[in-house]
């Protein structure tokens, strides 16, 4: 039996790192969303305050199985 699964893009920010934007990308997804299988980081930008870096924010493609 195939599985099927579905791709969604998530957009994350976090004030420490990227490891914790991604981190947080799919700990909320999971929240709302089933079976999340592989997270594929698709960009990484960051906004600037004051001449430092304010925010890393990531743009991550997450893959989940549907139910079927």
């Amino acid at each position: 039996m195939a599985k099927v699964l579905k791709v969604i893009e998530v957009l994350a920010e976090s004030s420490e790192s990227y490891e914790d934007a991604i981190r947080n990308a799919v700990e909320s997804t999971s929240k709302s969303v089933r079976h999340v299988r592989s997270a594929y980081v698709n960009e990484q930008s960051v906004t600037v305050k004051d001449g430092k870096v304010d925010k890393f924010r990531v743009n991550v493609k997450l893959t989940f199985e549907v139910d079927v």
